[in-house]
């Protein structure tokens, strides 16, 4: 069974860093792309950050561009968000999503396996 899981959320202060892991598990992660989508209460799911299936493309959406880098490591299948000078607005439940196929769009539509999301609280 397909499956990815989240972790490293938590509460940080404005300023601070954080560093989310995604696992992947019961496929080949190596063959997908990945997304880090994030949902903040009465807002729409954003894609933040993708990344292709070889890690050789990456893209940032303009509101983390700068602050957040996404690295993978497909020995392992793992995804990571390195999430640096957090801002309140930053607050959301971020998932990692993933799309069997090499090339990564910040499109959340194309993405169709779904972790259950961590939560990422910013403030002071």
């Amino acid at each position: 069974q397909l499956r990815l899981a989240e972790s490293g959320g938590g509460l940080v202060q404005p300023g601070g860093s954080l560093r989310l892991s995604c696992k992947g598990s019961g496929f080949a992660m190596d063959y997908y792309a990945i997304a880090w989508i994030r949902q903040a209460p009465g807002k729409e799911r954003e894609a933040v950050s993708c990344i292709s299936s070889s890690g050789d493309s990456t893209n940032y959406a303009e509101s983390v561009k700068g602050r957040f880098t996404i690295s993978r490591d497909n020995a392992k299948d793992m995804v990571f968000l390195q999430m640096n000078n957090l801002r309140p607005e930053d607050t959301a439940v971020y998932y990692c999503a993933g799309d069997r196929g090499p090339i990564a769009t910040l499109r959340v539509r194309q993405y169709d396996v779904w972790g259950q999301g961590a939560q990422v609280t910013v403030t002071s």
